[in-house]
Order: structure tokens, then C-alpha cells, then sequence
């Protein structure tokens, strides 16, 4: 069936295969379709079945020839795949080149198609040893343990009324109804706003009136000027002057509970005492701080390698990683698809042009998963059926769940491998640090480490 099959290497991993059907098989196949339609046919004048090949051909030849030619495409490539090495990536749908070029199957002489596609890219692996990286010297410090604090009481903190007659300050959380007046002093009902209710100091109001609201009392009335200027954050009130009638409809204050042993056992049953809950933050900063050191360092030696080594990631592997970043990013932002693409179009984006921000960072991800590929096919780290179920047992016991249910879970959804290649990638890691240098830099603080800002 197949004469000649010929594969060309383009750019970015992809490739040009151009088949050739031989002439027979080209026209059979052709054939074969419009005798299958002779039989069952319906064509007035004519018996069911009945209607000569010529008068289908009249009536349907370019409908059957193009059916013809897409079987025909399909079969030839499914025996060619099987064949050479060259196969598509799974997300890589090969897409005919040259189509105003292709002949018609039933002319009697070899049929000749091309397709494009993309192929798993020629990773040419570097140096990954031997290098020399930095990393700033950070520790855990009472600080950020009095920050978690801070943080525990403000989420265990309580909002209450306040009493009467006592007035909106900072922090305090104010309801207001508010409108907009002209310049004759009637109220402009498209600005109207009833029941608004935001934190006094945070300026998440757009007349950013909050020091104005400050010394008000429940139900009092206030007029307020305000003048913008030119660079003010809303253009639609850029420059201008107004007046807004503000009515103060409900003030409560945030309480926040102390810090001492009746916190820590209303956070968890696991604590006894404030100590108890102070000691397993630390452990929990502690875990985080590894983690990011893990990252900064990967991320360091990973640059030095990506810079040593040859590989094109092809461009349907990119916008796979790309779409897979996108539904991460809508299920994070809890909106709807539509209604995500209609807020970042207020922002003046869409969703191609976070495509091309993210292009970047997720190029350089795929170059470093396919790297460390070959890193670890080359040193072949062992992981052992032991590590596998120590890995699970300590995900149970940190999600509180029973050791056996989780692994049957595991078992049953075909995860094992998939643990263990987590558990391989990082041996990989690990070895990168044993055969590279770190060395320690200055000292930063933990919070600004963990933000990249240091």
C-alpha cells in the first residue's frame, strides 16, 4: 500500500512526513467507497442499488472523493506510525501541509500527502555538575512565629456591633448608602449605593472617603467634597471635584482573642497549650523554608543546565502546558469561565494576552521537566516498593487519613507509579545538590525570602 514514506526535521520538534500510496490501493480505495454508496443509493429514475457508478459519481463524485481521500489519509498514516519513529505527541494532531496540492485517488497513479506535526523533542542533556550556586542565609526566627500569631487570631477574631452611639475609626467595619450630587445639588441616582459595606482605612470605596467616615455615628449624615487628581486610580472621576451624601448605616469592630492556651485549643484539638501551638508553627515555617530553599536551589542549577544544553519544546507541548495553567488559574479564581475572560478584559487582557505573559515561565518548565528526564535516565535513581508506602503513610498521616484506605485508594486509581516517579524526581534533585556547590550569601529575613524579595 504505502510506495515511499520520507520524514523532514523542521523547527521547535516538529516534523514533515510525506507519504506516497501506490496507485492501486489509491484507487481501490476509492472505488471501494462509491460501490458501498451504489448499493444503497436512492436515486430518482432508478431502483435502490440500481443507479449506474456514473450517475453517482455526476451527482456525489466530489463528496465521495473527499471521503475517500480522508480514509485513505488515515489508514496510510496509522501503518506508517506504526512503522517509524517519528510518532505525534499525544496533543499534536498532524495537519496536512501542502493540501491545494494534493491529486484526486481515482486517477490511475500514485496518491502523494504531507502532514506536519510535532514529535517528542531531541533533548541534547549538558553539563548538570560541578557548578556553583548561591543561596541567601535564612532562618526561622519568634518574628515570623509571632506573625503566624497574628494571623490565627485575626482568623479566629469575632465582628460585633458596636455599642451605641459610639463612632466609626479605623479598622472599623462601616455600612454605608451613598450618592453622588450635581452641580445643583439634586442626587445622581446611577451613582446611588445602598447598603456598601467596607474595612475604614483600606480605601476599597471609590471616593476613597475613609478618613472622612472616621467620627461618624451610626445613622448620621454626612455631605463630603473631594477633589481627584489628574492620575486618580478611576478615570471617571480623573480630575474633577464632587459631592457625595454618605449615610452611616452600621459600624462593628473586629475582636481579636488573646494568645494563650484557650486559642490554641479552640485552633485544634492536638493543642494543649499556647507553647504547643507556637512549636508547631515553627515546624511548619521550618518545612516551608526547606521547601523554598529546595526551589531557589533547582531553580539556580536548572538555569546553568538549560544554558548547557540543546532542546526545542514543541509548540503543542507549549500550549498544552499553557491551557493546563489556565483551567489551574479559572478553578483558583472560583468564577466562571466567561465571567474570568469578562474581568480580565476590564483589566484591558484576555486570555491570549496571559498566554504570552506566561509563555515564558512555562517554556522554561518544560525544560527542565524533559531535562531532568534525561538526568534521570542517565543515573537511574532506584526507588523501593518501602519508599513508596513510607511516601503514602506520611501523606495519610498529614491529611488525617487511615495508612490502608489511602493506599487501596492509590492502588485502585493507578497512582503507585505515580508516587514513585515523584519519589525518583526527587532523588534527582538530590543528587543535582550532592554533585553541585551551594554556597551561602548574606542573610535575609525569612518573609521577604519566602516573597522573592530579598
Amino acid at each position: 500500500m504505502i510506495a515511499n514514506k520520507e520524514v523532514q526535521h523542521l523547527e521547535n520538534s516538529a516534523v514533515k512526513l510525506t507519504v506516497t500510496v501506490e496507485k492501486d490501493a489509491a484507487k481501490k480505495q476509492y472505488q471501494d467507497l462509491l460501490a458501498n454508496y451504489a448499493k444503497h443509493a436512492q436515486i430518482r429514475g432508478f431502483r435502490k442499488g440500481k443507479a449506474p457508478a456514473k450517475i453517482l459519481e455526476q451527482k456525489y463524485g466530489e463528496g465521495i472523493r473527499e471521503e475517500a481521500t480522508v480514509k485513505l489519509i488515515e489508514e496510510s498514516l496509522k501503518q506508517v506510525f506504526e512503522e517509524i519513529e517519528e510518532k505525534p505527541l499525544p496533543y499534536s494532531q498532524p495537519e496536512l501541509a501542502d493540501e491545494k496540492e494534493l491529486g484526486k485517488i481515482e486517477d490511475g497513479e500514485d496518491f502523494t500527502f504531507a502532514v506536519v506535526y510535532d514529535v517528542y523533542p531531541d533533548v541534547k542533556l549538558g553539563s548538570y555538575e560541578g557548578f556553583e550556586i548561591e543561596v541567601p542565609e535564612v532562618k526561622v526566627t519568634k518574628k515570623d512565629e509571632d506573625r503566624e500569631l497574628e494571623k490565627i487570631q485575626e482568623q479566629n477574631s469575632m465582628v460585633v456591633e458596636k455599642a451605641e452611639g459610639a463612632k466609626a475609626a479605623k479598622d472599623d467595619i462601616v455600612t454605608v448608602n451613598y450618592v453622588e450630587l450635581d452641580g445643583e445639588g439634586k442626587e445622581k441616582d446611577e451613582s446611588r449605593r445602598e447598603d456598601f459595606v467596607f474595612t475604614v482605612g483600606t480605601e476599597y470605596n471609590l471616593y476613597k472617603f475613609d478618613d472622612d467616615i472616621i467620627g461618624m455615628a451610626k445613622n448620621e449624615e454626612k455631605l463630603i467634597e473631594k477633589s481627584f487628581p489628574e492620575d486618580y486610580d478611576y478615570k471617571e472621576l480623573a480630575g474633577k471635584s464632587v459631592k457625595i451624601k454618605v449615610v452611616v448605616t452600621a459600624i462593628k469592630e473586629k475582636q481579636v482573642p488573646e494568645l494563650d492556651d484557650e486559642l490554641a485549643q479552640d485552633v485544634s484539638d492536638k493543642y494543649e497549650t499556647l507553647a504547643d501551638l507556637r512549636k508547631d508553627i515553627r515546624r511548619q515555617l521550618e518545612e516551608s523554608l526547606e521547601k523554598k530553599f529546595r526551589e531557589v536551589k533547582s531553580e539556580a542549577i536548572f538555569d546553568k543546565i538549560i544554558e548547557g544544553s540543546e532542546l526545542a519544546v514543541p509548540t503543542s507541548m507549549l500550549t498544552a502546558e499553557l491551557e493546563n495553567s489556565w483551567q489551574r488559574f479559572v478553578q483558583q479564581s472560583r468564577m466562571p469561565e466567561d465571567q474570568l475572560v469578562q474581568f480580565l478584559q476590564i483589566q484591558g487582557k484576555s486570555k491570549e494576552t496571559v498566554f504570552e505573559e506566561w509563555k515564558p515561565q512555562a517554556e522554561r518548565s518544560l525544560k527542565v521537566q524533559l531535562l531532568m528526564e534525561k538526568i534521570i535516565e542517565k543515573e537511574s535513581p532506584e526507588v523501593t516498593d518501602d519508599e513508596v508506602e513510607a511516601e503514602i503513610r506520611k501523606q495519610a498521616e498529614e491529611n488525617g487519613q487511615e495508612f490502608d484506605e489511602l493506599k487501596e485508594a492509590f492502588e485502585k486509581n493507578g497512582l503507585m507509579e505515580m508516587v514513585k516517579n515523584d519519589l525518583r524526581n526527587r532523588k534527582g534533585f538530590d543528587l543535582l545538590i550532592e554533585k553541585n556547590k551551594i554556597k551561602t550569601g548574606k542573610k535575609a529575613d525569612y518573609l521577604d525570602f519566602m516573597q522573592d524579595k530579598q
